[in-house]
């Protein structure tokens, strides 16, 4: 019986160290939104892999009326790895050395966490690599950051979104310092007031013939958002109204939203007849179930503020959507 008991005691006392050994202890994470540290020694940051990584990392975000980078990025020497910067959100970890590697970890330091090492035995190793995964790093890192921004949304006070739901059949979280502004038939404004500003999200629906897969996408998209902008978004001064800035050709992309392809537009935006002008960005999601397009479009003005992060939140908020099922 002794004997049995001892056993047990020995298998359990196993059981919890392989169980301590598996389980994997990480402390919050810290970061300002769109902030990446790179990891790398000043040889290599000041050289050509230091070029590749900011050409990469640190380009243009298009759209936006004054050059800002897609991610701010911020670099220490390697052997500051294992103090403070281990905690950080977003971490690209650079070295030369013999074994040659390519990997991305998540919540590997902290949570929520993307940390992605790049290792080689030279640098032009190192530089096909970066080459070969920048569009995958700057999509998990994207992707990361619009997560962790849709979570504080959710838990902080969310706007009534009841008219959209009842108008659109679909669901959206909206922080509550976004207030309805102007309701129309087929139209719905939110507006979120900021110092020297303002955040818009607007809503509407369009039949599915309105926009041809095999017709010039962002020619059409312009001429259906201007069109709106005439009829809905005017100006505090008489005869102004918001239109596509024709200085800069919008770009547009293919996304998928809840399962639903979407044309992303990005552009700039200026209030005919007067001087305010902006970004935006314009989702038309293929809503083939209903036989519509649903557009919703993020826009800002800040004249005296970078608008990265601006419509990095307008960006967050849409691409939180949720289609509803038909009552």
């Amino acid at each position: 019986m002794n004997k049995v008991l001892f056993l047990c005691v020995i298998v359990l006392l196993c059981f919890t160290s392989c169980s301590f050994k598996e389980k994997k202890t990480t402390t919050d994470s810290s970061g300002k939104i769109n902030n990446v540290s790179v990891i790398i020694d000043d040889q290599l940051w000041n050289g050509e892999v230091g070029d590749s990584i900011r050409n990469k990392f640190a380009a243009p975000v298009y759209g936006l009326p004054q050059e800002e980078p897609i991610f701010t990025l911020n670099q220490y020497p390697v052997k500051l790895l294992e103090g403070f910067m281990s905690n950080n959100r977003n971490i690209i970890v650079v070295k030369k050395e013999s074994k040659s590697q390519f990997r991305i970890e998540k919540n590997e330091y902290a949570n929520p966490q993307v940390v992605v090492h790049i290792s080689g035995n030279s640098v032009q190793e190192l530089l096909d690599t970066i080459e070969k995964n920048d569009s995958l790093i700057v999509s998990d890192f994207k992707k990361s950051e619009i997560q962790i921004l849709q979570h504080k949304i959710k838990s902080d006070s969310l706007a009534d979104t009841k008219a959209i739901s009842k108008k659109f059949n679909i669901k959206i979280d909206i922080p509550i310092k976004y207030k309805l502004v102007l309701k129309k038939r087929n139209f719905l404004w939110y507006k979120k007031e900021i110092t020297s500003g303002n955040l818009s999200l607007i809503f509407y629906q369009l039949p599915m013939k309105s926009i041809k897969h095999n017709s010039n996408i962002a020619k059409r998209i312009t001429k259906i958002r201007d069109s709106i902008g005439r009829r809905y978004i005017h100006g505090a001064v008489s005869r102004t109204w918001m239109a596509t800035e024709q200085a800069f050709s919008p770009f547009v992309s293919t996304v998928e939203i809840f399962k639903r392809k979407a044309y992303e537009t990005r552009g700039s935006w200026e209030l005919v007849n007067d001087f305010m002008n902006g970004p935006f960005i314009n989702y038309a999601l293929l809503d083939t179930s209903n036989k519509r397009i649903l557009v919703v479009e993020g826009f800002c003005y800040a004249s005296s503020k970078q608008k990265r992060d601006l419509v990095f939140e307008l960006e967050s908020i849409i691409k939180s959507i949720i289609f509803l099922k038909k009552k």
